[in-house]
């Protein structure tokens, strides 16, 4: 009887660890848009302890904690279930927090704040030797590019279809290079050549 409400209980924490991250991202848009001013709150914190009893720190780490969520969310299924697993990886600027929740699902570890913590106080001292493997960012496209890209590949497709007679393989290949230059060069996309 007794474990059946544990486990009832258990299922239940379960199922709402995830919403530190709603909560989170509620608080971000209230604080940014200041939406607190229209209960007549002069501030965001004065806000946050009235109505939902939660000092300074605790609302800005929930919001922290939605950020980071945010910025690995488009890198897999796997995420951190409650804002004191996020906590270590909040100081890591987003490109950082990527290449470390990566490698720390390689690990296998079991997802727990202390084992986070660890895994990052490891990386920092370069024992994990991935300190300096590149950065994977090919899920980082815009929707823009993205549409582009697509756009370029009905073309190349269409040559196929058409057996190169309209457009060249060689002048497919020759913008292939081009392209490929352009996004290598060391130029920072400001249009000079």
């Amino acid at each position: 009887m007794e474990q059946d409400r544990l486990t009832r209980l258990e299922n239940l924490i379960a199922r709402n660890q995830c919403r530190f991250h709603e909560i989170g991202k509620a608080l971000k848009e209230i604080r940014d848009s200041r939406l607190y001013k229209l209960n007549l709150f002069n501030s965001f914190e004065a806000y946050a302890r009235a109505r939902w009893d939660m000092g300074k720190s605790q609302a800005y780490r929930v919001i922290e904690a939605y950020q980071v969520v945010n910025n690995l969310s488009p890198i897999g299924d796997i995420l951190p279930s409650n804002e004191s697993q996020v906590r270590p990886l909040v100081p890591l600027d987003p490109i950082e927090q990527r290449r470390i929740w990566k490698a720390f699902l390689k690990s296998a570890m079991e997802i727990t704040a202390p084992n986070i913590k660890r895994f990052i106080d490891s990386a920092k001292k370069g024992e994990t030797g991935n300190k300096d493997e590149p950065v994977d960012l090919t899920d980082q496209v815009s929707k823009a590019y993205m549409d582009a890209v697509q756009a370029m590949l009905e073309q190349v497709h269409q040559a196929q279809e058409d057996h190169w007679q309209k457009t060249s393989r060689q002048a497919g290949l020759l913008w292939n290079r081009v392209i490929r230059e352009k996004i290598l060069s060391k130029e920072n996309g400001n249009g000079h050549g």
